[in-house]
């Protein structure tokens, strides 16, 4: 038994939940997938998968093993690079989330290019707004926006956006401009969830302080909100990657732009110190570079 082998096998039927799913992937049948893991299973004296007729579930000691897979998969990719040409051709997967609005609107179309411009390089891209864990999900990356990072993250910043208050002119003719953050508790408000649901934040008088709104609808996709508002049911709060189009269409306007809003971070996350692949070290400078510190959608 090739352990090194039995060890892939293994981290992708943790990572797909199936052994047909794997045995598609590498086109062999699904009895020598069962087989590589009954061996390893037999070679190590341990249950490390719990099988039903429904579903694969990890032992506790599943569980452990799989990390001990990947760090010792991740050092024999780390060697084997080493060895290799830099000024190659990056090649391989790579598994990333991203955000979904943001995703879809900016960094698809860069995507795109970078699997056109490094052809033997595959890219598996989850969209979601859900804080992944990308060890325990198998991830090579992910991009998050926030204003925070967990003190345990390992990042880097590769952009930025502002968030702004907007609603449409016909809303503003209807009820009026707020002239100060403290009167949007008389307006109709359009909240993002978790992030905005304790209230707005505004720089007054040189303190970030939260106001609290009466929300009107709340949800957790941007879109909807910003589109509720361009459609004048009341004042939202977005970050400029996603206002920038309305703005300049004019569905929404700017209001309250004598009082900042934090600016959110774009952040690249990895999964802990572990050895960066090539591919991703190029993938992350190939991002940072395009998005850039002052992005397209801040204007000049």
């Amino acid at each position: 038994m090739d352990r090194l082998d039995s060890m892939r096998i293994y981290l992708r039927v943790a990572e797909l939940g199936s052994f047909a799913a794997v045995a598609r992937q590498t086109d062999v049948a699904r009895s020598v997938i069962t087989r590589q893991i009954a061996g390893l299973e037999a070679h190590l004296g341990v249950k490390l998968i719990a099988r039903s007729t429904r579903s694969l579930t990890l032992t506790s000691a599943g569980t452990t093993y799989l990390e001990r897979c990947r760090e010792i998969l991740n050092l024999v990719e780390a060697a084997e690079t080493g060895l290799a040409d830099e000024r190659e051709e990056p090649r391989g997967i790579i598994r990333l989330s991203v955000p979904l609005s943001f995703g879809l609107r900016h960094l698809a179309p860069l995507l795109i290019d970078f699997t056109i411009t490094y052809p033997e390089v595959t890219t598996e891209i989850d969209f979601t707004d859900r804080r992944v864990k990308l060890v325990d999900e198998g991830l090579d990356l992910a991009i998050r926006i926030t204003q925070r990072l967990d003190p345990l993250d390992v990042a880097r910043r590769i952009g930025n956006s502002r968030l702004l208050a907007v609603a449409s002119p016909d809303y503003l003719r209807r009820r009026g401009e707020p002239k100060h953050p403290g009167e949007l508790a008389e307006h109709e408000c359009l909240v993002y969830l978790p992030t905005q649901q304790e209230g707005w934040m505004f720089l007054v008088d040189g303190v970030m302080t939260t106001f609290p709104m009466r929300s009107r609808m709340r949800a957790n996709n941007g879109d909807a909100l910003l589109d509720a508002a361009g459609r004048g049911l009341g004042i939202t709060v977005q970050p400029t990657f996603m206002t920038a189009a309305a703005i300049e269409a004019g569905s929404v306007r700017v209001i309250l732009s004598d009082y900042p809003m934090p600016e959110l971070g774009i952040h690249v996350i990895l999964p802990g110190n572990r050895y960066v692949p090539q591919r991703v070290r190029v993938l992350v400078d190939y991002l940072a570079e395009r998005i850039g510190s002052r992005p397209c959608w801040e204007g000049s």
